[in-house]
């Protein structure tokens, strides 16, 4: 006897842990939890110290050692109750698998009998509260089981009373239940049987709000249709002469399955159908780790003691290992279990096939066939009778089996992962870190054995938080070794598939693991192993029948992109570290890099209409052999389609050391930045590119970073931070003697003066730049240039002389296709037409700007636009279509975040709907301007705006 207090629960600390070493700090934690005494190790050993005694006065071992960092409690074979419980569960299983249905009951009973109470005597505080749930689950599961067989041996009426005492103490245990309303309806009582089950309908409705499961509404509408497969064979009934017993070779089915209900009903509707001349087949296909098996099994149990109660055949025919077994020796097994003696089995694959037919025929039997590799070693195993049903689970999709429906196995949403967790670790301790939980399920992308072996881990760990795996498995360098435990590992599981493929696709899986997440196009894989992406796309089509690659949807093109589950990109990480050079890393990176700053290239020159206007790096580019990628026609659309793989390129090029190339790419993105409205993005790649040359020392490609940023901040309206980039910028580029670079830094330093209110300072900036891009043979620069000086030009009033200099520049667009910029000079073109009072001419010109910023899908542009075609019809009294224009502009401009251009157009508009009545709107929009300005420091627009308010607000006041 062991007194009440801390000695009980230090021994059942000891007691989890048999023959390990339980570190003081551990037992400590056991006992007091969060606040120890500062004599609790102390008060640790003179507990351990008086379990010694208390074993010694008894004259038995085991013996508590010690052994540092605390104690170990040595026990014997067959000392310890809960290892004997497990071992005797174990045998009960091997014996019902063996068809040995009695002897199976006989040790589950004996399990049973080894329980005196609650688990670990009731000593369950919260630090060993999910140890007694997982042994009380244990004892629970062993029961329901040995109950299960028990009906099937024909003890129904045996059975009644110890399923009602034991569902009235688990109300919401659903399979207890169902065997309750089994063993009822089989006793002659089918009304009991529906009041049991309505009972727990309103148990669990009233408490957890939902219904019964489908397994036990199943049940209650067969017992509603007297469905006669519930009256099983049992001993009091034996089976007619004759008839050979059924081999039951299904492993066990998983307690906690979840998550499939969909894949479960599609399964078992096409294998429990009408008889018919052909077999069916159910091929269950899906990465490593998805859980293939688990379902097949699932589904074969649902269906084994009904529909196939002629017995189920299973055999592993390990396509993924190195020995596979041949279908020549998976029929010689399944011939000794159908009653064949060894030797009358013959050597010939046909002649075991016939006879395997033959034994079959007629039969309802159920043939299940894990880890196919090939359909070679399928066929022969499949019956020749309809009555015949298999499941075959593969990582390959083998579509040369006739007729069988072909189930995908997908990752586990966030839901069924959650409630995974659940099954295995307690609501409980789930929801009281649900955070952690779902980060855990983002960590392992819901792939089911990632998952299950982090709650296996857990469940072994009682005393880890669900953050403290997080935490572990936050290191993407140690995570496959995180998801390991027992005879659960991910890395084997993908490793046996990775180890089947050929050399030269095993080179580009282990490359492929050099990509960022996400979706790649084919040319993307092409460029890691510099070749044809006609070539590489069959090796991609491999690698996705072997379940190592997903499918994501065709790319703009047509073309099929693919992706990396995120545990799989971390072992092909870990092989391509293994097995190549760093050489040869570092080449396949920067032609991926290159590749990647080619096609932005022709996006931007296929947006522009030209190559110029940009400053160029000298970084290598990759291009495919044969025919380029395709772009579709806007190449806006290709850049939201591939903004994240193109951010994620300037940030390995930055991580790995390719300075130019990333500020290469970073400037060519900008253009297409700007007419999406990515600011974030260009932002994030300008400062990582930053960062990346001025590292290497890379003079050139700051001066062109800052020019760039220059750009960014006139965007986001910072002047001050505009000037402090542009002119090191334009220091740096005098150093260098870099004229195109001075010339696009002095365009910069022209707009901002302008900004700032001195425009012949501005004009006498622009003719020096226009200079310089003459000098560098610069066209479209020398246009943008022109354009902005006839916008000074035209607000002096020398329409003359603006309308002169946007003809040069629309002649020098022309000439070099520039379209890009042609459009904004033809915008030059409507605001000096605007200004002449010209408002006819302006609204034509305007339109034709409108439809061309639109087929560019330039957003900003379309905002602006918008603003002024607004102000131009509400001058002509188009007043309704210049309010549906100017509410245009403030949605898009709102899109882009561009929260002044919103603001300057609600300002505009709040007057012409005053005008029409709408003064409550109007004061709404002047307001909300007003507040934008204020916020944004733009003093000037500020003042206008309140004066706009005040004048309506009196307005008001006069009506």
């Amino acid at each position: 006897r062991i007194p009440p207090g801390r000695q009980p629960v230090i021994l059942a600390a000891l007691l989890l842990e048999p023959n390990r070493v339980v570190s003081i700090d551990r037992l400590i934690d056991v006992v007091w939890e969060e606040k120890p005494p500062a004599t609790a190790r102390t008060q640790v050993q003179i507990c351990v110290s008086a379990l010694r005694q208390a074993f010694t006065g008894l004259g038995v071992e085991p013996l508590i050692e010690t052994r540092a960092p605390g104690y170990l409690l040595r026990l014997a074979d067959g000392q310890l109750d809960s290892q004997l419980f497990a071992r005797l569960v174990t045998e009960a299983g091997v014996a019902e698998r063996d068809g040995l249905v009695e002897d199976a009951v006989v040790l589950l009973r004996r399990a049973h009998a080894l329980w005196r109470g609650p688990a670990l005597g009731g000593q369950t505080g919260s630090a060993l509260g999910s140890a007694a749930v997982r042994l009380e689950e244990a004892k629970l599961s062993a029961l329901e089981t040995c109950i299960d067989l028990e009906l099937r041996l024909g003890r129904h009426t045996q059975l009644v009373g110890e399923l009602g005492v034991l569902v009235a103490e688990h109300p919401l245990r659903e399979r207890l239940r169902a065997l309750l309303m089994m063993a009822l309806y089989r006793s002659g009582r089918p009304a009991e049987a529906l009041e049991v089950y309505r009972t727990g309908w309103r148990i669990m409705v009233d408490e957890l709000g939902l219904e019964p499961g489908e397994e036990l509404r199943h049940l209650e509408a067969s017992i509603l249709a007297e469905d006669q497969s519930l009256q099983v064979q049992t001993q009091d009934q034996p089976a007619p002469a004759g008839a050979p017993a059924g081999p039951h070779q299904l492993p066990a089915d998983i307690v906690d399955f979840t998550g499939r209900d969909a894949l479960v009903a599609e399964a078992e509707a096409a294998l429990d159908g009408a008889d018919t001349a052909a077999v069916r087949v159910v091929m269950i296909t899906g990465k490593a780790g998805i859980g293939k098996t688990s379902l097949a099994v699932h589904v074969a149990h649902r269906l084994a003691r009904g529909r196939f109660a002629d017995g189920q055949l299973f055999c592993n025919l390990s396509g993924t290992q190195h020995r596979s077994v041949q279908a020549t020796d998976a029929l010689a097994r399944f011939l000794r279990a159908l009653g064949l003696p060894g030797s009358a089995i013959p050597e010939d694959l046909e002649e075991r096939a016939e006879i395997y037919r033959s034994l079959l025929s007629g039969r309802q039997m159920l043939v299940v066939l894990d880890d196919a590799a090939a359909a070679r070693e399928v066929l022969p195993l499949l019956p020749g009778s309809g009555s015949c049903a298999v499941i075959v689970t593969s990582r390959l999709r083998l579509t040369e089996i006739p007729g069988a429906k072909l189930l995908d196995v997908d990752l586990l949403p966030p839901d069924k992962a959650m409630e995974l967790l659940s099954n295995v670790l307690g609501g409980q301790r789930v929801a009281g870190e649900s955070t952690a939980a779902m980060a855990l399920v983002r960590m392992v992308g819901g792939l089911p054995l990632a998952l299950r072996i982090v709650a296996a881990r857990l469940a072994a760990r009682p005393h880890w938080s669900l953050a403290a795996m997080v935490g572990r498995l936050a290191d993407e360098r140690r995570r496959l070794d995180e998801l390991a435990h027992g005879d659960l590992m991910m890395r084997a599981s993908l490793r046996l598939t990775y180890e089947g493929l050929e050399p030269r696709d095993a080179q580009l899986f282990r490359l492929l693991g050099v990509l960022s997440e996400g979706s790649f196009p084919v040319w993307a894989a092409a460029a890691l192993l510099d070749d044809e992406p006609v070539v590489v796309g069959a090796q991609l089509e491999r690698l996705v029948d072997m379940q190592l690659l997903d499918v994501t949807g065709p790319d703009l093109d047509g073309e099929p992109r693919y992706a990396l589950h995120a545990i799989i990109r971390l072992f092909a990480r870990e092989e391509l570290d293994a097995r190549e050079s760093e050489p040869a890393r570092h080449d396949a990176l920067e032609r991926l890099l290159g590749g990647w700053l080619a096609v932005a290239e022709r996006a931007r020159r296929e947006h522009y209409g030209s190559d110029a206007g940009v400053l160029r790096g000298t970084a290598r580019r990759w291009r495919p052999q044969g025919a380029e990628p395709a772009l579709p026609d806007d190449p806006t659309r290709w850049l939201e389609a591939e903004c994240t793989n193109l951010v994620a390129a300037v940030g390995q090029a930055a991580a790995e050391g390719f300075d130019e190339l990333c500020w290469d790419l970073a400037i060519c993105l900008v253009a297409l930045f700007e007419v999406g409205g990515y600011l974030d993005e260009w932002e994030r790649t300008h400062q990582r590119a930053l960062a990346a040359v001025r590292e290497a020392g890379n003079r050139r490609g700051e001066a062109a970073v800052l020019c760039s940023l220059g750009s960014f901040y006139l965007f986001r309206r910072r002047p001050s931070a505009m000037r402090g980039v542009l002119e090191p910028a334009l220091r740096i580029f005098e150093e260098l003697g870099d004229v195109l670079g001075l010339a696009m830094t002095r365009r910069n330093l022209g707009l901002i003066t302008y900004l700032e209110g001195d425009k012949d300072r501005a004009a006498a900036i622009y003719g020096t730049a226009l200079e310089g891009f003459r000098t560098a043979g610069d066209v479209l620069g020398q246009a943008y240039v022109l354009s902005k000086l006839a916008q000074i030009s035209s607000e002096r009033g020398e329409f003359h002389l603006a309308t002169d200099q946007l003809s040069a520049a629309l002649e020098m667009c022309r000439d070099i296709g520039g379209r890009r910029v042609e459009t904004m000079v033809l915008f030059r073109l409507g605001e000096n037409l605007m200004r002449q009072h010209k408002f006819e001419e302006a609204d034509l010109v305007l339109g034709t700007v409108l439809e061309l910023v639109r087929s560019q899908g330039d957003l900003q542009g379309e905002g602006i636009v918008l603003f002024a075609l607004g102000r131009v019809r509400f001058t002509l009294g188009r007043h309704t279509e210049a309010r549906q224009l100017l509410r245009g502009s403030i949605a898009v401009r709102e899109r882009i975040m561009d929260h002044v251009g919103a603001a300057r157009a609600r300002l505009d508009l709040a007057p012409m709907l005053a005008e029409h009545g709408d003064q409550s709107e109007a004061i709404e929009l002047a307001t909300n301007a007003a507040t934008t300005f204020g916020e944004r420091k733009a003093a000037a627009l500020e003042v206008e705006a309140r004066r706009v308010l005040a004048m309506l607000t009196d307005t008001e006041v006069a009506t």
